[in-house]
C-alpha cells in the first residue's frame, strides 16, 4: 500500500473515532398521575451541553438545549435557557430561574434543559448521579410543562 493509499484509508478510521465519541442516551418520566409520560432522548455536543428531546405520550413533541452548570459556567452561556420564559411570570417552584449569578450557584452539578414544543417550552433540571461524567453518568429530575403539568425524568447511568 502506497503512503497515499494508507492516508485515504485512515480517513474513514479518523470519522470513526470522531463521531464515536458523541454520548447519546435515553430517559423516562412520567407525572404524578401517570396521564402523561415521556421518552427523553439527548445528545451531547459539547462537554457540557447538548441536545434534548421529549417525546410525550400525547403526541406532542420539545425539542431544545441542555447544559450542565458547572462552577465555571457563565450566565452568557446560558442564555438559550431564557428563551420564551420571560414575561409569562415565574414558573411555580422553581426557585432561581433567573438570570443571575445566584442561578449558577444553585444549579452547579445539575442539568437544565428549556425544550420547545406545541404551545410553550418544557422547562427541566435533572440532579447528576456522577457528574464527572454528565448525563451519561445517570440523573434525575423533573420537567414542567406550559400547562404546569410535572414530570418527574430519570436517566440510567450507561
Amino acid at each position: 500500500m502506497t503512503r497515499m493509499e494508507m492516508k485515504f484509508a485512515a480517513i474513514p478510521l479518523a470519522m470513526a473515532l470522531v463521531a464515536g465519541c458523541t454520548t447519546t442516551g435515553v430517559g423516562t418520566g412520567e407525572s404524578r398521575s401517570g396521564a402523561v409520560s415521556a421518552t427523553f432522548t439527548w445528545k451531547e455536543s459539547g462537554p457540557s451541553r447538548g441536545t434534548m428531546t421529549a417525546t410525550l405520550n400525547t403526541g406532542q413533541t420539545y425539542q431544545g438545549p441542555f447544559f450542565q452548570v458547572t462552577k465555571d459556567t457563565t450566565i452568557d452561556t446560558l442564555d438559550p435557557l431564557w428563551v420564551g420564559w420571560h414575561g409569562r411570570g415565574r414558573w411555580r417552584g422553581w426557585g432561581f430561574w433567573d438570570p443571575e449569578p445566584a442561578f449558577v450557584t444553585e444549579y452547579t452539578g445539575k442539568v437544565v434543559a428549556n425544550l420547545e414544543g406545541p404551545g410553550g417550552h418544557l422547562r427541566c433540571h435533572f440532579t447528576l448521579i456522577r457528574p464527572s461524567s454528565g448525563m451519561a453518568g445517570g440523573g434525575e429530575g423533573q420537567c414542567q410543562l406550559p400547562d404546569g403539568t410535572v414530570i418527574r425524568a430519570d436517566f440510567p447511568p450507561q
